[in-house]
């Protein structure tokens, strides 16, 4: 108690120097929650929004489809088995269909993915519901992104060519239905939405599909002949891989700032150990022990960190706050990477967080502080009274 109060003295006493240190540190602990609140909440956001739009509690894949590999397409889709046949017509699992096919607006070519989906659906946040039409073309359904790209707007009609499962050429109009906007460009990015039953009549493959989406969530699902289950860790392995790399990014910055404060920290314990020898040979004299002296000015440099926790709560707290509700608008559209992030984003600020910054950077301080302090067990009382140094 008596190493606190002589420490909160000293500090009070060493004005301008002690607040320098402790503008910096704060700084570093408000960038730090800051930063990692911002990953955070990026992370939350991208996962909510590929659930409500592509993922719902898992998938089920033919066995051959391959997200990646376009020219699986044809070969991608089957039967809906007979054991999954219960699930799917009350609606708990939502099949798909996807082809490649050929949209010309205006007369340009364009390369797309045709999905079928069913208009009544309710599991997806796709308006499938705009499908359930009975227009003289074929409706569909397209984002802002796939909209943008090929010049269309609701209403407009557009000629759609494909191939079905033999091969031969065949061509329709459509007619734009709907555009959504959505924050997850992997059902949005050039392709289009029809009804599943116009989709496996142009195909000729009634009653197939190339995956089927679940309204349940699991882990460890079975397989079922020729399909896979895909649980959602898996198919959100993408944005997940990336939110880590950002992570690791940010330590660097951590670091870096963590660096410059605890440097900062550690040539003020240095130049005070210099320019205070007499007093550290009075505390000596006095009948303090080399430990309690070096307690003392361990104890001294750990209450910058304490003073910058305090400091950072008076101007961090109402930033981050506002931030957390008003939000940080991205300069750019996650459209642009292929990668899911909304046009603004809500940093999320977790307790544990802010325990584990104020922790870490507490901890790191205290052990600063207690390196140059080591010098002190090693000075002579009558040498440190004359102002020696060793």
């Amino acid at each position: 108690m008596m190493a606190i109060k002589l420490a909160i003295r000293n500090l009070v006493g060493a004005g301008l120097r002690t607040w320098l240190n402790v503008i910096v540190l704060s700084f570093a602990f408000v960038v730090i929650i800051w930063h990692k609140g911002f990953l955070d909440g990026w992370d939350r956001q991208a996962r909510t929004d590929m659930i409500n739009w592509e993922v719902g509690g898992g998938q089920y894949w033919h066995q051959k489809y391959d997200p990646y590999d376009p020219f699986s397409l044809n070969d991608s889709h089957g039967a809906i088995p007979e054991e999954l046949m219960e699930l799917v017509k009350k609606r708990d699992l939502i099949p798909i269909l996807i082809t490649q096919g050929t949209l010309y607006p205006s007369g340009r070519m364009q390369s797309i993915l045709v999905k079928g989906i069913d208009p009544g659906q309710n599991l997806l946040y796709i308006p499938s519901a705009l499908l359930d039409t009975n227009a003289g073309s074929i409706p569909a359904v397209i984002g802002t992104a796939m909209a943008a790209g090929s010049k269309l707007k609701k209403g407009d009609v557009v000629t759609l060519r494909w191939r079905d499962k033999n091969g031969a050429f065949d061509a329709t109009e459509i007619k734009i239905a709907g555009i959504f906007k959505t924050n997850v460009p992997s059902v949005d990015g050039s392709q289009i939405w029809i009804p599943i039953e116009k989709l496996r009549k142009m195909m000729l493959l009634p009653g197939e599909a190339t995956l089927l989406v679940s309204r349940n969530t699991g882990k460890n699902k079975p397989d079922v002949e020729g399909w896979s289950f895909k649980n959602r860790d898996f198919l959100m392995a993408d944005i997940d891989n990336i939110i880590k790399t950002k992570t690791i990014g940010g330590m660097v910055i951590w670091g870096i700032l963590l660096m410059l404060a605890m440097l900062a920290i550690f040539d003020t314990q240095v130049l005070a150990i210099f320019r205070r020898q007499k007093e550290i040979g009075m505390y000596v004299a006095m009948g303090m022990t080399r430990k309690q002296v070096v307690t003392l000015f361990t104890v001294e440099g750990a209450m910058h960190s304490v003073l910058a926790a305090l400091l950072g709560a008076v101007y961090g707290i109402p930033l981050l706050s506002l931030q957390a509700i008003k939000g940080i608008a991205m300069p750019v559209s996650g459209s642009d990477y292929g990668i899911s992030m909304a046009d603004k984003l809500y940093p999320q600020y977790g307790i544990g967080l802010i325990i584990s910054t104020v922790l870490i950077v507490m901890i790191t301080t205290t052990v600063v502080s207690y390196w140059p302090a080591r010098k002190i067990a090693k000075m002579k009382p009558t040498d440190a009274l004359r102002g020696k140094i060793q």
